[in-house]
């Protein structure tokens, strides 16, 4: 006889199971930390990690430095692969442009600061080359040429 899963129990989820289960957290515990701060919300709505979420209902995650605005699909209490995770939920294309947006632009702020900081120290010719011009630049302002 072939097991079937529970409806009952399918049908309903905590939400902090359900954003654990969609592996939007490593552990329960920061699921509910962030339900607990406001990070979470249902169609808008703040929530406590105990409500239960439902098909269809549209969700908004704070996960610094990005935010998600996803809609349920499906709902599981179990923890499974990345893959069977992305199942559980769709990811808006607002929330997926503005996420690509923000990672656009953290890299470019990142390669602007590599560029303003140099390459390392200066090599030997560098150096010499350094020097050459300090020693110029003392020779014309005492005047001695």
């Amino acid at each position: 006889m072939k097991h079937e899963p529970n409806t009952e129990a399918a049908s309903k989820v905590r939400i902090d199971k359900w954003l654990w289960a969609a592996r939007f957290f490593k552990t329960r515990s920061l699921a509910t930390d962030a339900i607990n701060k406001n990070r979470v919300q249902i169609d808008g709505q703040s929530v406590k990690p105990s409500r239960q979420i439902q098909l269809g209902e549209m969700l908004s995650i704070e996960k610094p430095p990005y935010e998600f605005r996803i809609q349920v699909l499906a709902l599981s209490d179990k923890r499974r692969s990345a893959s069977d995770a992305q199942q559980l939920y769709l990811e808006t294309d607002e929330s997926k442009a503005a996420r690509e947006k923000q990672r656009l632009e953290a890299r470019a702020d990142r390669e602007a600061r590599l560029g303003l900081a140099g390459e390392g120290r200066p090599t030997k010719k560098q150096r010499r080359q350094i020097r050459s011009f300090k020693e110029q630049r003392n020779h014309v302002q005492t005047g001695d040429e």
